[in-house]
């Protein structure tokens, strides 16, 4: 036998409410979300007398192997070793692997394709998927690509010149931080 079935408590009914009015347009700065916080001056001076430093001694060098290829990406990738020394794409194993990884891309589409401008742009999206894949993401990096199809340059001394330019920039990017102290510490990782 079943029990008769229990009486629910009556829930009262919500309070009517007032039709809310339509919200008014969020205005352009409403939900914008905050800036990078503004570095230190000192701080600032320091990354940027060390970077002008690294690219100074790197034109020099290519100047005397006639080889001022390499400053674009290189200075792309200075402002990362010295500005943002703190992100993935700045550490050491991607700059100079992305660099290298970039050069053999861009020899490699070269040699298939000649030297023009699409295949300079095609050489570019190899190297960022190159570079993805094998986990050395280092945007500058794919300039040397660009500049590998476009100029044609011989492997040799092109290769050991970008490796040894971008070591050089990772050895000067210890610096700030050795001397007089550096908010983040370079590199976070090898």
């Amino acid at each position: 036998m079943s029990s008769p079935p229990v009486p629910s408590p009556a829930l009262p009914s919500p309070a009517p409410t007032a039709p809310t009015p339509p919200a008014a347009a969020p205005s352009a700065t409403a939900h914008r979300p905050p800036g990078p916080p503004r570095p230190h001056p000192l701080h600032a001076l320091k990354a940027t007398a060390f970077a002008v430093g690294a690219l100074l001694v790197l034109a020099g060098i290519g100047v005397l192997l006639h080889q001022p290829l390499l400053i674009p990406p290189l200075a792309a990738s200075a402002a990362l070793v010295h500005g943002a020394p703190g992100l993935s794409i700045s550490q050491p194993r991607n700059l100079v692997g992305g660099h290298l990884l970039s050069a053999v891309t861009g020899f490699a589409t070269l040699a298939v394709t000649g030297s023009t401008t699409w295949a300079a742009a095609i050489a570019a999206g190899l190297a960022l998927g190159a570079m993805m894949l094998t986990r050395l993401s280092h945007s500058p990096a794919v300039a040397t690509a660009v500049i590998v199809v476009l100029q044609a340059p011989r492997p040799v001394p092109f290769v050991p010149l970008l490796g040894l330019a971008a070591v050089l920039l990772v050895v000067v990017g210890l610096l700030p931080g050795r001397i007089g102290g550096h908010p983040v510490r370079y590199p976070l990782s090898w």
